[in-house]
């Protein structure tokens, strides 16, 4: 499916991923509308790339529905990249004893939740246009991670939300498949995001010693490009790809 003239909306789109997927959609001509929890952040990439910006939470309904009622406003909405995610590394059981749970669900509302969300509303949006070329109407780019499969240790609650994402992938490309909509996600390794750019260069260059080839971490537009061969690729469905330089995580 061609990128050009279409609707899309990015989660996570204000900084790291999402942002190098929102760059590289509009580059490519679509309408984007960046959906992040820092409205600042979401407008100044909506002014950058002529898009729209919508501040909100991707777990609210509220939040997510005004977000893909913009997207269509600005044009047609068929593109849906979910990058929205956070992380926080803790132990099942710690020094000051179990993680409560309450950490574990946020992370689980946020990452997985939150991704299901975007997707069913975001869906039922599309479903409502014409078939372009192929009898296709939208395609749908999930982010988890490499964690979902390696996941190391203080890792429980992201890497169950990752693998959530992963499970979803193929039953939703089902579902989705007599609409004309595709579901993919991407699994990325160790990428070069605001969160590791905090660090020293010596931690950096560590990190990205431990990846076979290319030894580096990833860059952000290359994730942006695996999603622009996901979203063109129409013969891509139901997959979820690894985006890591052949990583496998070490249990620590």
């Amino acid at each position: 499916m061609k990128i050009e003239g279409h609707g899309a909306i990015v989660t996570g789109g204000g900084s790291g991923l999402g942002q190098a997927v929102a760059r590289m959609l509009a580059e490519n001509g679509a309408k984007v509308t960046v959906l992040d929890r820092n409205a600042e952040a979401a407008q100044a990439m909506a002014d950058e790339l002529g898009g729209a910006a919508a501040g909100g939470d991707v777990t609210s309904e509220e939040d997510v529905q005004k977000a893909i009622d913009t997207a269509d406003a600005l044009a047609p909405l068929r593109i849906v990249v979910n990058c929205a995610g956070i992380g926080p590394p803790e132990k099942m059981v710690g020094r000051d004893g179990p993680m409560p749970l309450a950490n574990f669900e946020t992370v689980i509302r946020v990452n997985l939740i939150g991704t299901f969300n975007v997707m069913r509303l975001a869906t039922a949006c599309i479903q409502a246009k014409d078939p372009v070329e192929d009898n296709a109407r939208g395609a749908i780019v999930n982010t988890a991670s490499v964690a979902a499969f390696d996941g190391q240790i203080g890792q429980t609650a992201y890497s169950a939300s990752k693998g959530g994402i992963v499970g979803m992938t193929l039953p939703a490309a089902r579902e989705l498949s007599r609409s004309g909509i595709r579901v993919n996600t991407i699994a990325p390794g160790i990428f070069e995001t605001p969160l590791l750019a905090s660090l020293p260069d010596e931690a950096k260059e560590s990190l990205g010693h431990q990846v076979p080839y290319p030894s580096r971490l990833g860059n952000p537009a290359e994730f942006a490009n695996a999603a622009k061969f996901l979203i063109e690729t129409q013969y891509m469905n139901g997959e979820v790809i690894r985006l890591d330089g052949a990583i496998r995580m070490a249990p620590k």
